[in-house]
């Protein structure tokens, strides 16, 4: 990421004026509620940037809705106007590169990204996984891993490669599974890790200390291990003020 670079020798008392303002682009098909947590977390200067759209394959998304309340270009393309997925992500690439992102954020985006796509922007697109991956990749995985009986669930932040949900991991957040969550309880606790750790990995590349290097995620210039950096069950729930005996 660039800076500003001056001679702090003899300028000791020159303050730099803050570098340009990063750029954000966020895919959508839901709610949004991810996309909801990077908006509030930018209202408090956390997100280390501006979201400046939100795009959607799907135009009744309420995450739209989202993105206008808070003054945010609102974008629909919609998939189904396209013959062919390659069609379309050659739109998409299109509409995103209008407004020169720093960093593209999939947020409940739930396309499969062609390698064209993929390869345009690598190094540059962050999603989130409801798992802790590489467990259970692809869809249905609070049910895989109740059915599996796991009693350790919880979520990832990954950068995008051409593997689906295969991407060198970030950033993860741990939950404990109690003996009487359903799939719709163990969603919602994995849902209020995501909202926590989601603006964190953003900002953390915004800054620049998130990078992606060849094969792997690094951290201020450090490898990170196969599934990056972990916020334990207790340590998330401190963060979020629940009950960590839960």
């Amino acid at each position: 990421m660039s800076g500003t670079n001056y001679q702090s020798d003899t300028l000791n008392a020159f303050t730099p004026e803050p570098s340009e303002t990063r750029r954000v682009v966020v895919l959508i098909s839901g709610s949004g509620s991810n996309l909801q947590a990077l908006i509030d977390a930018q209202s408090h200067d956390a997100l280390g940037g501006e979201i400046v759209a939100v795009i959607s394959n799907q135009p009744d998304a309420y995450g739209l809705k989202r993105a206008k309340d808070a003054g945010i270009d609102a974008v629909a393309l919609p998939h189904r106007e396209y013959d062919s997925r390659d069609a379309y992500d050659g739109a998409l690439i299109k509409v995103i590169e209008r407004h020169e992102p720093d960093l593209i954020v999939l947020a409940g985006f739930m396309r499969i990204l062609t390698p064209r796509f993929v390869n345009r922007f690598l190094g540059r697109m962050l999603n989130i996984h409801p798992s802790l991956l590489p467990d259970y990749q692809g869809l249905h995985t609070h049910a895989r891993a109740l059915a599996d009986g796991v009693d350790t669930h919880g979520c990832s932040v990954h950068f995008v490669t051409e593997e689906l949900d295969g991407g060198p991991v970030a950033l993860q957040a741990e939950v404990a599974v109690a003996e009487d969550d359903t799939e719709e309880s163990l969603q919602a606790k994995v849902q209020a890790r995501e909202h926590l750790i989601y603006p964190i990995a953003v900002r953390w590349f915004l800054e620049g200390r998130l990078q992606l290097k060849g094969d792997s995620a690094t951290m201020d210039g450090v490898e990170l291990p196969p599934t990056g950096m972990r916020l334990s069950h207790a340590d998330a729930a401190e963060e979020l003020d629940e009950d960590a005996e839960e």
